[in-house]
């Protein structure tokens, strides 16, 4: 088995089979996972930084991050996974790190808002984001808005 690499691309820099293998990983998450069918070529990829870790050709794990005012008025990470393969690695720890750095590099804030799936809740206090109180059914799956200052 080969290393894992860690990989951030804007969608035009995205190779065919990267964005295959991207939108695979998020069709098995939270599709096929999670039971849940919705619309995820939402017209956002385009607008996105591209953030995975991939192994062997593989995404292991995978967010999209977005500048101020494409989300929400503050930037934003979403999409966030870790698939099968990737899972008990700490991968989804790194991502978030990553992704805080990034937005923090790029954008010059530390401010993010997200829509976290309830269970995750914990997991994402740990980077500082806090509950917001705004709690919410996306996809029949419960989610809390989280913000990071």
């Amino acid at each position: 088995m080969s290393n894992i690499i860690w990989k951030i691309k804007s969608f035009d820099e995205l190779t065919v089979p990267e964005f295959h293998e991207i939108i695979k990983a998020r069709i098995d998450v939270f599709v096929v996972e999670q039971d849940c069918p919705y619309p995820d070529l939402d017209g956002y990829d385009e607008k996105a930084i591209h953030l995975w870790a991939e192994q062997d050709n593989r995404i292991l794990a995978y967010c999209r991050i977005f500048d101020k005012g494409i989300k929400y008025n503050e930037t934003s990470i979403g999409r966030v996974l870790t698939s099968e393969k990737g899972r008990g690695k700490n991968l989804g720890k790194q991502l978030i790190q990553y992704a805080v750095e990034t937005i923090e590099n790029r954008f010059k804030t530390s401010e993010v808002r997200i829509s976290a799936q309830d269970y995750l809740l914990k997991f994402y206090s740990y980077f500082g984001f806090q509950d917001t109180g705004k709690k919410y059914l996306e996809d029949n799956i419960p989610h809390t808005e989280m913000f990071r200052k």
